[in-house]
């Protein structure tokens, strides 16, 4: 049989042909041959098993490599945002580079943060309750200043319907353009908070904008004819006779650019203008203006007058007086709209404030409104109103107008009397005061609905936030005038929610 290859060579280098013949040599070179064999096959499986621990240690060793790297990134990862939450922390972290030391530290900075966090939300707690506080005490403010407001306004209203003497025509000219500015300051200071959260609710009514206008002159007249000023309209013929939109807001941005003209212009000149910037089919576009030829405003002061409470200088207050807050004002009321306030001004030469708004376009005839202008005629003789209010003065005013238009009035004290009133008389009209003893208007007008879904009920309210608004619209009102209310906004709900109905009602049938 043949033998393991070392052993035939070393059988034919050293052993002679002949012992070859002899059993016992051949029986003594086969066992040579298989420990050859085995040794082989014993070699070969070491080598093997060799080469495999080799590559399984290259591999062990390079999964600890990764693992290292892994390691020394997650643990400059975690001292960077240790870093990012607590910058003091970089002379803790530079010399360590233990990841369970590292871990630790930003445990602690996570509960620091999450304490932090807490203390977060309970003074944002804090201030919510406090903006709570604040709204609740404009609205009652509101509700008190401008309740009696509304007494002197609608008083003033009142005895120019007498026919009052000349000279006394002049006095009672200075108590309305008073009280009007009064209003307006009122308006500025309790409408400020609700500006600055921009909870401000635009009416969209008629409004005849040159009547507007000549309103916002004879009310700065008086003032500017103290300093020597002339106060010119300059109106564009081709603006609509009425447009929709808030007059009072309007009114609000062009009395404090007129009444800031006239008190910063002696002997000098005051121009309003308005014109077309576009005539759309829904809407138009019209430019404003309020110039000057006053004391101007200095280059570097220019913006920071739009500030609240900034003047432009620390003399002004003292010489000329104000809150410093008006132009604040304008600036938010426009922003809200989509608009901007505009300021060309030279130090010394005078100043020009413009902007413009978007209004719709009214689709009132000026037949109906020249009709709603005139006060003094019985166009609503034989009207039945319910007045629901508790304020003797307000009664005495409502009342006043509504006999001068010949409706027929008869008064509730509170909702309470109110519902008992609609459950035995019929009425063509409500109007429903809010805050009242017993029971308020909110209350009254739910008991009504429950019987009487028909009879129009319109809120007297002195506040009109979003809140109340949408009150007002969930009790079932069918809208609502703010007081201190003009005799236009009044006379335009009664029209609008009896006569102007009725008479839609018999065409449409």
């Amino acid at each position: 049989m043949p033998y393991h290859k070392i052993l035939e060579s070393q059988i034919r280098k050293f052993l002679p042909e002949k012992c070859l013949q002899d059993e016992s040599v051949c029986n003594f070179l086969n066992v040579v041959s298989r420990c050859y064999a085995t040794f082989e096959k014993d070699k070969n499986i070491s080598e093997h098993a060799f080469d495999v621990s080799e590559k399984e240690y290259q591999d062990i060793n390079s999964n600890l490599l990764k693992q290292n790297e892994i390691r020394k990134q997650s643990i400059l990862k975690l001292k960077e945002a240790i870093k990012s939450m607590d910058p003091n922390a970089s002379f803790i972290l530079e010399n360590d580079d233990d990841l369970f030391s590292t871990i630790s530290f930003l445990e602690q900075q996570i509960k620091k943060s999450k304490e932090l966090a807490n203390e977060l939300i309970k003074a944002k707690e804090f201030a919510e309750k406090a903006m709570t506080a604040k709204s609740d005490f404009l609205s009652v403010m509101s509700h008190e200043i401008r309740t009696p407001l509304n007494a002197i306004i609608g008083t003033i209203l009142l005895l120019q319907y007498q026919d009052p003497l000349p000279s006394q025509k002049e006095f009672l000219r200075v108590l309305e353009i008073s009280s009007e500015n009064l209003l307006s300051l009122i308006n500025d200071v309790l409408d400020f908070s609700k500006l600055e959260e921009g909870k401000i609710v635009f009416a969209d009514r008629d409004v005849e904008l040159l009547h507007f206008l000549n309103n916002i002159k004879m009310a700065n007249q008086s003032k500017a004819e103290e300093k020597g000023n002339n106060i010119i309209l300059k109106y564009d013929e081709n603006i609509p006779d009425f447009v929709r939109g808030d007059d009072v807001r309007l009114g609000q941005i062009l009395n404090n650019l007129v009444s800031n003209a006239v008190k910063f212009t002696k002997d000098g000149t005051i121009t309003i203008e308005t014109l077309l910037r576009e005539n759309n089919a829904d809407d138009v576009l019209i430019y404003f203006s309020v110039q000057d030829t006053g004391i101007g405003i200095p280059k570097d002061k220019q913006q920071i007058i739009f500030e609240r409470f900034i003047q432009a200088n620390t003399n002004i207050t003292r010489d000329f007086g104000g809150s410093g807050l008006g132009l604040a004002i304008i600036k938010r009321l426009l922003e809200l709209q989509g608009s901007e306030i505009n300021l060309e001004s030279e130090y010394g030469k005078g100043s020009n404030f413009y902007f413009v708004l978007r209004f719709r376009k009214s689709k009132i005839n000026t037949i109906r409104e020249e009709k709603i202008q005139t006060f003094d005629k019985q166009d609503l003789k034989g009207l039945k109103v319910l007045l629901v209010e508790d304020v003797l003065f307000n009664v005495m005013v409502a009342d006043g107008m509504l006999q001068n238009w010949g409706a027929i009035t008869e008064t509730a004290e509170n909702g309470a009397i109110a519902v008992e009133k609609m459950k035995e008389n019929n009425y063509d009209i409500v109007l429903m005061d809010i805050q009242m003893p017993v029971m308020d208007g909110y209350d009254a007008t739910t008991e009504i609905r429950k019987f009487d879904t028909a009879t129009p009920i319109i809120a007297l309210t002195a506040s009109i936030s979003p809140d109340i608004q949408q009150k007002v619209t969930n009790v079932g009102m069918n809208g609502f005038i703010t007081k201190p209310f003009n005799p236009n906004d009044l006379y335009i709900a009664l029209y609008e929610n009896t006569i102007n109905k009725s008479t839609k009602k018999i065409l449409a049938g």
